[in-house]
C-alpha cells in the first residue's frame, strides 16, 4: 500500500513539475474577453494546442482601464501582450515607448485602410444605442432628437471604458464645435455612468433604462444565442463612430517568442472564427465559412465617423472635459 502511494505521488509531482515547465504566456486585456462567455476560453484552448503553453489571461477592467493600468506598471507588467485598445488609445499607447512591432501583415478586412507597425486589428464594430422594440418602437433618430425627449440612457465612462471614450468622440466627429452644446442636451437623458460596458448592459437588461450604449452587433447576441429578436439597435443620422480594436506586443514581454506567436494567431482563423458569437463584433479577417446567420439582419450605418490615432489622442482631453462638464451641471 506505502508502495502504491509513493507511486501516485511521484506521477502527481512528476505531473506538476512538467505544467510548472511550461512556458506562461500572459496577456493583459478587458474583462468581457477573458470572462466564460467571452471569447478567451475558445482562443485560450486553441493556442495551447499549438503553442505548448499556458495562455494566461490578465483582467484589467474594461479598455482604457488597460491602458492606465499598463502606464501604472510600465516596464513591471507581467503582461507579455496588451488586447482591446482601439484606435482613440493607440496613439498614447504607442507614446509610452512600451510597444515593440509586431511584425504581421495588415487585417485584410476592415472597412477602412489601417496599417500601424505596433498595434495589429482583431475586431471592429460600430458603437450605437440599443433599445427593446416591445418597449420603444419609436427610437430617436439622431442624437437631438434623443436630447429633446424623454428617455433615460445608461452610458459607460470615457475615462476607463472604450465604448465610454467611443461616444466622446462620437459626439465630437459628429458636431465638433457644437459637441457641448450636445452634451448639455443629452445630461438629462444620461440616467447613470458605469466604469464598463458590462454594467451598463445589465442596467438596460433588467429594464432600468431605455437605451444603452453598445454596438451595432449586440442584437446578435439576443438573436442567435437567445433567440429573441426584441433587441435592435438606433440608426442615427449623424452616422455612427467606428471602433477597431487591437494587440500589441510589449517590449519588456517574458516570453517574446511566444508573443510573436500569438500576435501572428490573432488572424488566424481559429482566432476570427471566435469573434462573432462570443465578443459579437466583425472580426478583422472574414472566416472562410463567412459570419453567422443572423448578422446580415443587423443595423448598418449609412456614415461611418473615425478620428485617425493621432486626431483622437489630440482632441481626447477637451472631449472628455466636454462630457464632464455638461454633466456636471
Amino acid at each position: 500500500m506505502k508502495a502504491l502511494i509513493c507511486a501516485a505521488s511521484l506521477l502527481t509531482l512528476t505531473a506538476g513539475a512538467a505544467l510548472a515547465q511550461k512556458p506562461v504566456l500572459t496577456v493583459l486585456t478587458y474583462d468581457s474577453f477573458a470572462a466564460d462567455w467571452g471569447p478567451g476560453p475558445i482562443v485560450e484552448k486553441a493556442f495551447e494546442a499549438q503553442c505548448g503553453c499556458d495562455l494566461r489571461f490578465l483582467p484589467g477592467g474594461d479598455g482604457a482601464a488597460v491602458l492606465a493600468r499598463l502606464r501604472l506598471e510600465g516596464a513591471r507588467s507581467e503582461a507579455d501582450v496588451v488586447l482591446g485598445l482601439d484606435t482613440a488609445l493607440t496613439a498614447q499607447a504607442a507614446a509610452t515607448g512600451l510597444f515593440v512591432p509586431h511584425g504581421q501583415a495588415a487585417a485584410p478586412d476592415l472597412p477602412v485602410p489601417f496599417e500601424d507597425p505596433l498595434f495589429l486589428p482583431f475586431d471592429w464594430g460600430w458603437f450605437a444605442f440599443n433599445y427593446d422594440k416591445t418597449r420603444l418602437p419609436g427610437p430617436p433618430a439622431s442624437f437631438e432628437e434623443l436630447a429633446a425627449s424623454d428617455l433615460k440612457v445608461v452610458i459607460q465612462d470615457p475615462r476607463s471604458s472604450t465604448p465610454g471614450l467611443g461616444l466622446v468622440m462620437w459626439v465630437k466627429a459628429a458636431y465638433g464645435a457644437r459637441a457641448a452644446e450636445i452634451w448639455e442636451g443629452l445630461s438629462d437623458n444620461i440616467l447613470t455612468v458605469t466604469p464598463g460596458w458590462s454594467e451598463a448592459y445589465d442596467l438596460f437588461l433588467k429594464g432600468e433604462a431605455d437605451m444603452v450604449l453598445s454596438y451595432s452587433t449586440s442584437p446578435a447576441y439576443h438573436l442567435i444565442a437567445e433567440k429573441d429578436d426584441s433587441k435592435a439597435a438606433a440608426e442615427f443620422a449623424e452616422g455612427h463612430y467606428m471602433q477597431i480594436e487591437v494587440a500589441g506586443m510589449l517590449k519588456s514581454a517574458r516570453e517574446p517568442g511566444l508573443a510573436q506567436q500569438f500576435m501572428a494567431f490573432l488572424l488566424s482563423s481559429e482566432f476570427q472564427a471566435a469573434i462573432p458569437e462570443t465578443n459579437w463584433m466583425y472580426p478583422a479577417k472574414i472566416p472562410a465559412e463567412g459570419l453567422p446567420a443572423g448578422f446580415e439582419t443587423l443595423m448598418k450605418p449609412e456614415k461611418s465617423l473615425l478620428f485617425s490615432a493621432d486626431e483622437a489622442a489630440a482632441i481626447r482631453s477637451d472631449a472628455v472635459d466636454e462630457w464632464r462638464s455638461a454633466l456636471s451641471k
